[in-house]
């Protein structure tokens, strides 16, 4: 037995095996709910083929002869019939990103070979790509693929924009069929209900690393750049 085991008090060791069955229950239902998800009807049919703007994957190359339109068919690689997108918040007059949106897209720019070898993600945001990608460089993305909804009606079909001004975070999903149709298979929805905004801290490790501490998250908000 390891030698932390054995200079835990009894005290400890009772508190830390209810915690590890609570921790147990909770594994079991994020799985239930992950079931609950690939049990879902099929969604609505995708009758618009929206057209953003996008770059090269350089974001150097921010001019704009570097940009060119893509349709949202063509967001489906071959063989891959399964689309996330993180709709991001970053209004058209904003100057920066949302820094909580900026942040779980650190986290998924890093994890986005990983992603990528399974199914088709892009970010999403209503700022123009010029700005987007200046965006992204500033941030150190070198993987994730950005698109701008610009001018297109993407973000309030998809119900992550209640005003130009007014953007909602999210992650939606869609499948394409055998046929070539495109469905909507869900959207995160647990940040729009009254008190429950943290629902979207589920898809970004620094919460989740931040809730092992004795003191918990605390007042601690994301930064859009930190001192070096």
């Amino acid at each position: 037995m390891a030698w932390i085991h054995d200079q835990q008090s009894a005290e400890y060791r009772k508190h830390r095996d209810e915690l590890l069955e609570a921790e147990l229950a909770l594994k079991d239902q994020c799985e239930a709910v992950a079931e609950m998800r690939r049990r879902l009807p099929r969604g609505a049919k995708i009758e618009r083929d929206y057209v953003f703007r996008e770059g090269p994957a350089d974001l150097t190359r921010n001019n704009e002869s570097d940009f060119f339109d893509t349709r949202f068919t063509e967001l489906f690689a071959d063989g891959k019939n399964q689309l996330i997108v993180d709709h991001m918040m970053f209004a058209p007059e904003s100057e920066r990103g949302c820094p909580m949106c900026s942040m779980w897209a650190d986290s998924y720019d890093s994890a986005h070979p990983h992603i990528s070898d399974k199914v088709n993600f892009v970010l999403v945001a209503r700022a123009p790509i010029a700005k987007l990608r200046d965006w992204g460089r500033q941030r150190g993305w070198r993987n994730i693929r950005l698109l701008s909804s610009h001018d297109n009606d993407f973000n309030p079909d998809m119900g992550v924009e209640l005003a130009i001004d007014r953007q909602l975070p999210g992650n939606s999903v869609f499948v394409r069929d055998e046929s070539g149709d495109i469905y909507h298979s869900l959207s995160t929805e647990g940040s729009l209900v009254e008190r429950h905004h943290r629902m979207m801290d589920l898809f970004t490790p620094t919460w989740m690393m931040f809730d092992l501490l004795p003191t918990g998250r605390e007042d601690w908000f994301p930064k859009h750049f930190y001192d070096k």
